[in-house]
């Protein structure tokens, strides 16, 4: 009877053990912002330099700017897989509507070779650098700071989010806290499984394969790099829990018809920030819009961005 009793404690054990997130208490922020407008110019520059130079042309960091420090800074985070060029198109009208606008490419991302395999080695803690040094910059670029993501890039901006006390307002567009095929009680298992098992490459599009579109964005997701996105989610969760959301105000955007993340996550979050007093609202796109995952790139075939462009201008305050 012993031997089973230890049997079934154990397998408890290791059920509860994987069902833990691991390894996310590191995750902190180091601020350092820059001091004015040229600084903030010449730490783009930089940035931009430092990126491989193996990258697509479109994929380099996009800095639109009006000559000097404006009212508002707009950074704009693209998803994983993609680049800078999925927000270039709604990039040009927010600095038509007077900001500065910085997009720069999320680490191991942008590279010409499409079937590169460097975006496996993306981890959490180069997602929350990044955060911190966009955020950095845009403090030389406006007098009000704005960031918005979308997928990964969502999660990265919930992680700025409740880290920064010097953003104004964060827009989180379906940040990817978790994904739809997992369900939501076993995505810290899985994350923890795929943080150590052999990585492995999935077709975005089995049909299409490499030539799915867009054609700048890699056609691979990595399941080691989702992992590192659950990660920073998680991260973001457990601090909730912790301290109030640094930012002044947030905004969350759902679409019900998004089949890759996990909305149901999503609204658990949102519940957190709003039981830890964040001034956070909502917004939710019609379900007969029948929108995608990603509703940011205009090259996508469906999309609708005549109708998700203005309301996203709008959430941001323009």
């Amino acid at each position: 009877m012993w031997i089973i009793l230890l049997v079934a404690g154990t397998l408890i054990a290791v059920a509860l053990f994987i069902q833990s997130p691991h390894n996310i208490s590191n995750l902190a922020s180091h601020p350092n912002p820059v001091q004015g407008y040229d600084e903030a110019v010449r730490h783009a520059g930089k940035l931009r330099e430092n990126s491989q130079q193996n990258m697509n042309p479109l994929c380099r960091l996009q800095l639109m700017t009006h000559g000097r420090k404006t009212g508002r800074a707009v950074i704009l985070v693209h998803g994983y897989t993609t680049c800078p060029q999925q927000f270039h198109e709604l990039g040009e009208r927010l600095h038509e509507y007077g900001c500065n606008v910085l997009i720069a490419p999320l680490p191991h991302h942008g590279l010409a070779d499409r079937m590169t395999e460097a975006h496996s080695l993306l981890k959490a803690e180069e997602l929350a650098a990044y955060a911190d040094t966009v955020v950095d910059i845009a403090q030389g670029l406006g007098e009000e700071v704005i960031m918005m993501g979308i997928s990964a890039g969502g999660v990265t901006t919930a992680w700025a989010a409740q880290q920064r006390d010097d953003i104004d307002l964060a827009v989180i567009i379906s940040p990817a806290f978790g994904f739809k095929q997992i369900p939501t009680f076993l995505t810290a298992a899985v994350m923890n499984i795929f943080t150590v098992m052999p990585d492995k490459f999935t077709w975005w599009n089995p049909d299409l394969q490499a030539d799915a579109p867009p054609s700048y964005a890699y056609p691979r997701y990595s399941r080691r790099a989702l992992a590192q996105i659950l990660r920073l989610g998680f991260a973001v969760q457990q601090d909730i829990q912790r301290k109030p959301a640094g930012a002044k105000k947030i905004v969350v955007v759902f679409n019900p018809n998004d089949n890759e993340i996990n909305n149901e996550l999503t609204r658990d979050i949102v519940k957190r920030w709003q039981s830890h007093d964040a001034n956070i609202t909502t917004y939710e796109f019609d379900a007969p819009l029948k929108l995608g995952h990603d509703i940011i790139d205009p090259g996508h075939p469906g999309q609708k961005v005549d109708i998700v462009y203005p309301k996203l201008v709008e959430l941001m305050g323009m």
